[in-house]
């Protein structure tokens, strides 16, 4: 993959409350090309940020991202969601679904100065946000979640995404993970990961919620933190399985991991492809000799990514 230094980083985001609940204000920042406007508007890259649904922020963009509204003349919009284990995947999803849907609102129009088109939506993530993309663009788990499921989007681009519970990765013990020198103890991330504790939208990616997603993995308890007292089946957010059924029908899918992961075991993204291609769908995938997030290092353009995204988002 090419790299080199990025530049044209885009301005301060609109920042626009899409949900209340819980007492929480649940936001999406909107970074809009200065190019677009009401007669051409800007195509959208819906972009949720990683973190095993228990951890991180909306602003944790990575820096190909940031320079991307102004390189690539995209929409970049960034939402929060509530985390687990205070929200469950059935909540979670609804926030996904909310996030969708509040582009369709006359405030999202008025706030954006009709210089979106959202008639032309492409999901994305990392890591846990590319299973939630690949969620919301098949509508995988929805049903199951009591959800009607969301509205059809041009593509889906995952990033070394998360992508089935049932994988021995999430059932396998590691004390410590693999990328650690030491166990961590529970007293450390215990206030994060207790169910009746208030409910956040948000964490810091260098605060003590950080610790969570390594704490998780040490132990393997990402599907009860996800799925407990939900009474839903761990199978339900199987993304390969589900589609193998051919009940769902998706849409343009790019795929991108990194070979040497151990945040996520990069099989996951394999099954994926591999169930794509048995169903004859459309789906381009890009493996690197790289480690969980990679593409936050600066020297990354992610070529392949935006090629796709202005392919599935062409003018029909």
């Amino acid at each position: 993959m090419e790299t080199n230094p990025l530049h044209r980083v885009s301005k301060d985001p609109i920042e626009l409350i899409f949900k209340r609940i819980d007492g929480l204000a649940i936001t999406m920042d909107v970074y809009i090309p200065t190019t677009a406007t009401k007669e051409n508007p800007a195509p959208v890259f819906l972009w949720w940020h990683g973190g095993g649904l228990l951890q991180g922020t909306r602003k944790a963009i990575a820096p190909h991202m940031l320079s991307a509204p102004e390189i690539h003349n995209l929409c970049l919009i960034s939402p929060d969601y509530r985390l687990a284990p205070q929200t469950r995947m059935p909540g979670i999803l609804a926030d996904a679904k909310a996030a969708l849907d509040f582009l369709h609102t006359e405030e999202f129009k008025e706030a954006t100065q009709q210089r979106v088109d959202i008639t032309r939506v492409v999901l994305s993530g990392s890591s846990a946000g590319g299973w939630l993309s690949l969620l919301a663009g098949t509508g995988i788990g929805f049903e199951a979640c009591g959800l009607s499921i969301p509205r059809p989007v041009r593509g889906i681009a995952a990033l070394y995404p998360i992508t089935d519970l049932l994988d021995s990765f999430w059932k396998t013990k590691q004390r410590p993970v693999s990328y650690m020198d030491r166990v961590i103890d529970r007293a450390e991330v215990a206030p994060f990961l207790d169910p009746s504790a208030p409910k956040t939208s948000s964490s810091p990616v260098d605060g003590l919620r950080a610790m969570c997603y390594h704490y998780m993995i040490q132990e393997a308890i990402l599907s009860g933190l996800l799925l407990d007292g939900t009474g839903i089946p761990e199978e339900s957010f199987s993304v390969a399985q589900s589609l193998r059924t051919e009940k769902f029908q998706p849409p343009p899918i790019y795929v991108i991991t990194g070979n040497q992961d151990g945040k996520v075991a990069h099989r996951q993204s394999l099954d994926v492809v591999s169930a794509l291609k048995a169903t004859a769908s459309h789906v381009e995938y890009y493996e690197i000799a790289a480690d969980h997030s990679f593409d936050k290092e600066p020297i990354y353009r992610m070529e392949s990514l935006y090629n796709f995204f202005h392919t599935s988002t062409l003018n029909d």
